[in-house]
């Protein structure tokens, strides 16, 4: 009885033991399990941070990629003149990709091969299913092409006239050589020097009938010769030449077989004082006809040394092609032409009070005194 009882408390004296070690363990358990857990988590908050920062760089990478896109997109300008294969718009083409070149643009410079405008129409139709930035063109008819150049607008491209103005209504900028009013003005002027009287009879050879530009400076030309030379005498109508020096030949030597009183042919269109100037010097009559017009110098420099043309008067064409695509590639980058602007190449700029007629500069008369000193 005695022994049990001793067994007894020493049975009972095991448990506290036991009780402690369970405890510790349980303890143990529990900061082993709170480690692994805390582990687990901070691997997954790291695997996280390095998923997002993986994120982060591919966005980062893709904006830079996308920024350079843009960067480095080379805008599509289409130039187009009257026709081509002319002497003026060859040089007009020639500044116009030189532009491109300096600028890193791609200049498409294209056009008919005589002064259509159903061609143009035809031709800009299918420049707008390419998908082009900008297209500026010299409209042979500017009334016709109106429909094709609001559709282009609507599709978001940048329409522009150069050389000759359109619809005002449909272009986002218009460039000019000259001021149309002083240029007609000037030209009647000097036909009056060349004759040495404002008591004559006169004729007006053009190129194209529906010519914006010409027919603005011979307008303005006329309403100028009813107050400052009212003896001035135009024999008919302005007479078309198609743009053509052979076309401006013909009419000229029908001029001075219908008119034997004819003192002066004024030519409008690059191509019509050379014709009437052939004219007049394959009938000997330099001292008695007149010629004066728009005429390039390297075409006139014959014609001026012996007198059959007295003076040829125009801008530099090459310059005028610069200029197109030099403005039209500002507008693409959203820049505006300002009043007085330095155009590299060109010079300093006008600009109208509408804020999108640009002026290029005065003209350049040549005389058999100064037209060695060009070449263009």
């Amino acid at each position: 009885m005695e022994k049990k009882s001793i067994e007894g408390i020493q049975s009972y004296s095991l448990i506290p033991k036991f009780a402690k070690r369970k405890k510790e363990v349980t303890v143990l358990m529990k900061k082993l399990l709170l480690f692994l857990l805390s582990a687990i988590l901070m691997v997954s908050l790291l695997a996280g941070c390095g998923s997002g920062n993986s994120n982060n760089q591919s966005q980062q990478q893709q904006g830079s990629q996308q920024t350079a896109s843009n960067k480095d997109k080379k805008y599509k300008i289409v130039v187009m003149p009257k026709l081509v294969g002319i002497p003026y718009f060859n040089a007009s083409e020639q500044g116009a990709k030189k532009a491109g070149q300096d600028l890193g643009v791609e200049v498409i410079y294209t056009g008919p091969t005589k002064a259509d405008s159903a061609e143009q129409v035809k031709m800009i139709e299918d420049l707008i299913t390419q998908g082009v930035d900008a297209i500026a063109v010299a409209p042979n008819d500017p009334a016709a092409l109106t429909p094709v150049l609001k559709k282009a607008k609507d599709k978001g491209i940048l329409v522009v006239d150069w050389d000759t103005p359109a619809d005002k209504s449909v272009v986002d900028l218009s460039i000019h050589q000259i001021d149309d009013k002083e240029y007609g003005e000037h030209i009647w002027d000097l036909l009056v020097q060349s004759m040495g009287t404002d008591n004559a009879e006169y004729a007006i050879i053009t190129g194209g009938l529906s010519a914006a530009n010409l027919n603005s400076w011979i307008n303005y030309g006329l309403e100028y010769a009813k107050n400052k030379y009212p003896n001035l005498k135009l024999v008919t109508d302005k007479i078309p030449s198609d743009e053509k020096q052979q076309v401006a030949y013909q009419k000229a030597l029908e001029l001075i077989k219908a008119y034997p009183n004819l003192k002066g042919i004024i030519g409008i269109s690059t191509p019509a004082p050379i014709g009437a100037a052939q004219a007049v010097q394959e009938k000997g009559l330099q001292d008695k006809v007149s010629v004066v017009g728009t005429a390039l110098p390297n075409d006139s420099k014959a014609y001026l040394k012996d007198g059959s043309l007295d003076v040829a008067t125009l801008w530099e064409p090459a310059k005028l092609g610069y200029l197109t695509v030099a403005l039209i590639k500002d507008m693409l980058d959203g820049k505006q032409p300002t009043e007085g602007q330095e155009v590299p190449n060109v010079g300093k700029i006008q600009v109208k009070s509408d804020g999108k007629t640009v002026i290029m500069g005065p003209p350049t008369d040549f005389t058999k005194d100064n037209v060695d000193q060009f070449n263009f």
